[in-house]
């Protein structure tokens, strides 16, 4: 049995079947909804199922969405999302160097501590020059050393040498274990002795392990002056 006509209703024949837009059109039954110009398989535009040209094809429009309980409690839903994203991405790239950085807390306490090791560093590079500039000339050095050849003890008789702070600052000792958070912070296990310690904040201190070498940040609480 042939299918009726998308338009006339008349059966299909298959020599003049046209199959599109979910049905069977006769080839001259296949036109423009509006102008009934005559179309083909290249040249039709589909909607609703039924063709057009495209000149007469139906331009669809958007409407202004109303501020209705649900789309207030979307767009506040969807904003509350952007944020979590946000602070997400934020943590994420943390220390990793930004073109605009927000000035949070967090922020400031970094910049504080990267100042003070800053500053730590500079000190030391000048107490180190100033040994340097202060050392003899060579040949006082090589007087020194003759005398140090004649007054060196016997092997038997020598001592381990004790190391001593570098920047005579103050002493503490680790009271509980602490795993660095941070690239520029020290890890600690109870007993560890920290050297050259300098406050930066009510919560935060630089300093040297003693048993490890490192030097970075350790928390205030975690130590006890010695």
């Amino acid at each position: 049995m042939n299918p009726p006509c998308g338009r006339c209703k008349k059966p299909v024949y298959p020599t003049e079947k046209i199959n599109c837009l979910d049905k069977y059109w006769h080839k001259g039954c296949f036109s423009c909804e509006v102008c009934k110009m005559a179309l083909s398989m290249n040249n039709y535009k589909g909607f609703e199922k039924k063709p057009y040209c495209t000149m007469h094809y139906p331009k669809t429009s958007f409407t202004i969405v109303t501020d209705t309980p649900e789309n207030l409690r979307l767009k506040q839903q969807s904003m509350l999302n952007s944020q979590a994203l946000y602070k997400e991405e934020f943590e994420k790239n943390k220390g990793k160097g930004f073109s605009v950085v927000a000035d949070t807390p967090e922020m400031q306490r970094l910049k504080k501590t990267q100042d003070q090791i800053s500053n730590i560093k500079y000190h030391e590079e000048f107490e180190k020059s100033k040994i340097r500039s202060d050392a003899p000339p060579p040949e006082n050095r090589q007087e020194e050393a003759a005398h140090l050849e004649v007054f060196r003890p016997p092997a038997g008789q020598m001592h381990p040498a004790t190391v001593a702070p570098s920047g005579g600052g103050k002493r503490y000792q680790a009271l509980y274990s602490y795993t660095a958070a941070e690239a520029d912070e020290v890890s600690l296990i109870e007993g560890d002795l920290i050297l050259d310690v300098e406050q930066i904040d009510e919560g935060w201190m630089f300093g040297c392990n003693q048993r490890t070498g490192q030097r970075g940040m350790l928390p205030a609480n975690y130590v006890r002056p010695v």
